[in-house]
């Protein structure tokens, strides 16, 4: 499948207080909100995964959201990693955290 130039895919990983209080409604939200295609789901060491496609502006913002969390969080860091998108996504979802990654 040739993958599309003007879309780019995001892999970051939220650390800090951010399970257990809406974080991975919060980014879904805002991901739909952007037009972003992937997923977020917790991971077992208390972080938050997001793996998301779409323009690089739209995940710069959602970059920015991911930094700044929802009222009942508290984030302490990002990492964030680009690539090209890869493609396969159908929507964004929330995953539970035993939902392998792709």
């Amino acid at each position: 499948m040739a993958t599309d130039p003007t879309r780019v895919r995001l892999d970051a990983l939220v650390g800090g207080w951010v399970q257990g209080v809406g974080f991975r409604v919060f980014v879904a939200r805002r991901a739909i909100d952007l037009g972003l295609l992937g997923w977020v789901r917790n991971e077992p060491d208390g972080r938050v995964r997001v793996v998301a496609e779409g323009g690089r502006a739209a995940l710069e913002a959602l970059l920015v959201a991911l930094e700044a969390g929802p009222a009942s969080a508290s984030v302490t860091g990002v990492s964030a990693a680009w690539s090209d998108a890869l493609g396969g996504f159908g929507r964004f979802e929330v995953r539970s955290g035993s939902t392998p990654g792709d």
